[in-house]
């Protein structure tokens, strides 16, 4: 069985896939340059992907790629009152999208039962700061860093390499305190990945998903589906969704996602098939 914790809950995802709808609390984010910045912007989104069927909130105040610098005062500014918001407001757990584990303390603190760090817990208190509010976590293969560009990184074993490194990520994660159950992986497309790479990583999904971690999948109008197929960004919905249909199918339990409507389809219908799949002796 496959199990992830959200909080005090641990939900089965044998063939369940949970649906984390995308908050950027930027004005530079890469996707929607800025429109939930305001506060108020980003509770009405929410409340929208909420009704779509948004199973996690993950809320970002910096965004992945190079633009100027935000410090900890200000993405604490950012993202503490975002998450305070959030949970007055909705029933649904929330993800912080931050690499500071002083950001993941205030947080957690505000209610926020996630972080979900693309550096790989690069800050040296993020697990334990996790482990101290009992926090699950997301371990992010980057090559480099964050906001640092990497145009043309190279690989000896890509697939090799990039499991090597999360599943080391996880045993430190387990080491400060976490539980399995409290630990997922993302391969990181985009993130010091040219786009063959990362599309030689989702076809691998199944192998990253065979480590006994949930596999979150972000590959959400991403870079690497604009340069395999020629689309801008505003017309890369549907190869969003073939995406996260293919990430899901083979292993994929958690897809960070702009199009929570679409993706929460997908998933329920690659759910009911894993369901008749695995129920098949009963099926007339």
């Amino acid at each position: 069985m496959t199990a992830f914790r959200l909080g005090d809950r641990v939900l089965d995802l044998t063939t369940r896939t949970l649906v984390m709808g995308i908050l950027n609390r930027t004005p530079d984010s890469f996707y929607d340059q800025g429109a939930t910045y305001e506060l108020d912007a980003l509770v009405r989104r929410a409340e929208t992907l909420v009704a779509e069927g948004a199973d996690i909130l993950d809320v970002g105040g910096v965004k992945a790629g190079p633009g100027p610098e935000v410090g900890e005062a200000e993405e604490l500014d950012r993202v503490v009152p975002a998450v305070e918001a959030l949970r007055a407001r909705f029933d649904v757990p929330v993800s912080a999208d931050t690499w500071r584990a002083s950001v993941l303390a205030a947080a957690c603190a505000a209610g926020a039962v996630v972080g979900n760090d693309i550096s790989g817990f690069a800050d040296p208190e993020y697990l334990a700061t996790a482990a101290a509010h009992n926090a699950s976590v997301v371990a992010t293969h980057i090559r480099l860093r964050p906001r640092v560009p990497d145009p043309e990184p190279m690989y000896g074993d890509l697939v090799g390499e990039v499991t090597a490194f999360l599943l080391e990520r996880a045993r430190t994660a387990e080491e400060a305190g976490l539980a399995a159950d409290q630990i997922a992986l993302d391969a990181g497309l985009d993130l010091g990945k040219t786009p063959a790479q990362s599309a030689l990583l989702l076809r691998e999904s199944s192998v990253l998903a065979g480590h006994g971690y949930t596999l979150l999948l972000s590959a959400s109008n991403k870079r690497f589906l604009g340069e395999l197929l020629g689309l801008d960004i505003d017309d890369r919905g549907h190869a969003s969704l073939a995406a996260t249909a293919y990430g899901v199918a083979h292993g994929c339990r958690i897809v960070r996602v702009h199009d929570v409507a679409g993706s929460a389809r997908v998933c329920r219908m690659i759910q009911a098939i894993l369901e008749v799949e695995r129920d098949g002796a009963r099926v007339p």
